[in-house]
């Protein structure tokens, strides 16, 4: 059965949603990240997807305040992406009780890097961020596009031990119209092995479950909960969450 994360990204250590990235293009949910994660946990759910807008967008951590309250008052499994660049970045964030960290800028630009810390912190606590748009990774908040095309960059990292990737089709991301299934199904079909978190375009309860009948491993989804969009008694009832 397919893995449920609920995502909560910050801007200004407010709970928001933008689409396809764009930061001009932002909405304000709640002023309490903190509160939403309490609220996640009361029904049910295990895993929470905590994004650093600001640092993704800055280059450095910045919400790590905000991560620690939400580490301290829940005892949700978080896993911390935005703005990891360096050693201090890294350490920030798990000082700050993430359980693991998305990465994916660093691993486009620094390689070296990138494997320094899955071997540091082991494969179970990284997480390769692959962030896609017209084919290639993008990086530094979806700003910038990389040369890199999609499964020859997931091919080296699984080859160096990564287990997981949190794959997002950019151009799906918060507009609400369905996931990149297509997407999905041709990088499980490379990589069965993968342990596969699709991200961007989760609008109902109907596109988890095609995502479920794929066999896809995971799911991040924010915007649909917020907007009202996917019920969510009606999710703990079919996934058994609570």
């Amino acid at each position: 059965m397919i893995e449920l994360i609920p995502a909560i990204d910050i801007i200004d250590g407010q709970c928001v949603r933008l689409t396809k990235g764009d930061y001009l293009q932002k909405t304000v949910y709640r002023d309490s990240p903190a509160e939403v994660a309490r609220e996640f946990e009361q029904l049910g759910f295990k895993r929470l997807h905590v994004v650093d807008l600001d640092g993704a967008k800055s280059k450095h951590i910045v919400n790590s305040s905000v991560l620690s309250r939400i580490t301290t008052e829940t005892h949700l499994t978080v896993d911390f992406g935005g703005g990891i660049k360096t050693d201090e970045d890294i350490e920030k964030a798990f000082a700050a009780g993430a359980q693991m960290v998305t990465v994916g800028s660093i691993a486009v630009t620094k390689p070296e890097l990138f494997m320094g810390w899955l071997k540091k912190y082991g494969a179970d606590r990284m997480i390769l961020g692959a962030d896609v748009r017209n084919g290639k990774i993008s990086i530094n908040g979806w700003k910038e596009d990389s040369s890199e095309d999609l499964l020859p960059f997931l091919r080296k990292y699984i080859d160096a031990g990564v287990k997981n990737v949190l794959c997002t089709e950019i151009s799906k991301d918060g507009t609400l119209q369905g996931p990149a299934i297509n997407l999905y199904k041709q990088v499980m079909t490379a990589y069965p092995q993968l342990h596969l978190i699709a991200s961007g375009g989760v609008s109902s309860m109907d596109d988890i479950k095609a995502l479920d009948a794929e066999g896809i491993p995971a799911v991040v989804f924010g915007k649909a909960i917020y907007e009202g969009k996917i019920d969510l008694k009606e999710l703990a009832q079919e996934y058994g969450i609570s």
